[in-house]
């Protein structure tokens, strides 16, 4: 028996019994389905967290108040000694390949303007915010460069709070009060969206002078330094470290890059890809079982048949391959049909959802389809095992 009457002869064993196989496929594409499905969702979150972060480019590093001794936020300023200052930013501009820092500093507080008020995030920036974040304004400008230690009461006002307090109209020259303190807004920003649930529309910028105050702190909540891209982040971090070293006495801060913060996002969300295909992978061994059942019946009503093959001369191995084939054959043509179902289903989220990040992902649907075809031939190997191994002659004796 040569591979193509063995290929025809399984496919002719499948189509005969066509209800039969679509329900022994079934299990396989649903599984295929599953795992396609699962891993476009994980890779869609992948792709949009990585967005949200690279939006602001990738050649910034932040710098925190307080030494942490593993990756991740700091203690913050409530472990240091040496309280993160304006000064210090402004110091860390003379660092070679360092092209811009900003001073931040967070908090919440009520926002009245307009006749309305409104709790929003208040961020205390300097006036280089834009160009270190690449934040554009969609009117009037941005905070100018006053005395860091003495500005100005200007705002800048985020897309939706500018709708929130004044809808459509112009905000600009308006006065409104920030935690209470009077302040005359001379900017909006562009709509940004929201980064790990923070709407950054939903704010207000101020001098970060002025933010230290209305919180009553002492030290910056971060600084962000922005660097030449064609310089190696090792020595601009190595400059910054000799600069805080020499104006804190020790390195008492956390630095961060942005390639770390990448690098960490992307290997979690990769174990999260793939721990949610590996559940889909489940739904392939329930279809494993549906095969391995399936055959394991096969046998049993195609005994006359099994030995009439044994009698025109096939052998052992031949039986047995027919059998392999055949299981894996309908694990196959199940994980196609999940293949196609799973895109045809994603491509329906994209058209009903279109805010919903999915990504279809070729390597796990490849690797799917792979999978259920080893599940199919290990399924089968019993069944043909036991097909190979009857006796021919009482096989043709079984009606």
């Amino acid at each position: 028996m040569i591979l193509s009457d063995v290929i025809g002869f399984t496919a002719k064993s499948i189509f005969s019994h066509r209800l039969r196989s679509v329900l022994t496929s079934l299990g396989i594409g649903i599984g295929v389905t599953a795992v396609v499905l699962l891993t476009s969702i994980g890779e869609g979150l992948h792709e949009y967290m990585l967005g949200q972060f690279t939006q602001f480019g990738t050649n910034i590093i932040g710098i925190n108040p307080g030494r942490s001794t593993t990756f991740g936020a700091s203690v913050g300023m409530f472990g240091t000694v040496r309280p993160l200052t304006i000064e210090d930013a402004e110091a860390l501009k003379r660092i070679p390949f360092v092209k811009s820092t900003l001073a931040v500093m967070q908090g919440n507080a009520s926002v009245e303007g307009g006749g309305r008020e409104r709790r929003v995030t208040v961020s205390g920036v300097g006036p280089e915010f834009p160009v270190v974040f690449t934040f554009g304004l969609s009117m009037g400008e941005f905070l100018p460069p006053d005395d860091p230690r003495a500005p100005r009461a200007f705002a800048v006002l985020g897309s939706k709070l500018r709708t929130e307090l004044f809808g459509t109209r112009s905000p600009l020259g308006e006065r409104i009060r920030v935690g209470g303190d009077r302040y005359r807004v001379i900017g909006v920003m562009e709509s940004k969206g929201t980064l790990l649930g923070f709407d950054l529309d939903d704010a207000v910028y101020i001098p970060v002078a002025r933010s230290l105050e209305m919180f009553n702190r002492e030290s910056l909540f971060e600084i962000d330094v922005l660097y030449d891209e064609a310089a190696s982040v090792e020595e601009v971090i190595a400059g910054i470290k000799r600069m805080m070293i020499a104006r804190h006495g020790g390195e008492d801060i956390t630095i961060t890059t942005q390639e770390q913060m990448l690098d960490v996002l992307g290997s979690v969300l990769g174990v999260i890809t793939f721990a949610v295909a590996a559940l889909g992978g489940i739904s392939l061994v329930v279809g494993g079982v549906g095969i391995f059942t399936i055959m394991t019946i096969a046998v049993r009503e195609r005994t006359a048949e099994i030995g009439l093959l044994c009698a025109v001369g096939a052998v052992r191995q031949q039986v047995r391959m027919l059998f392999l084939g055949e299981s894996m054959l309908l694990a196959a043509l199940g994980g196609a049909g999940g293949l196609l179902l799973g895109l045809a289903i994603i491509e329906l989220i994209k058209l009903m959802a279109p805010g919903l990040p999915v990504t279809f992902s070729a390597s796990y649907a490849i690797a799917a389809e792979v999978v259920a075809i080893l599940i199919g031939l290990a399924a089968g190997v019993f069944p043909a095992h036991r097909a190979a191994s009857l006796d021919p002659v009482v096989a043709l004796r079984t009606e």
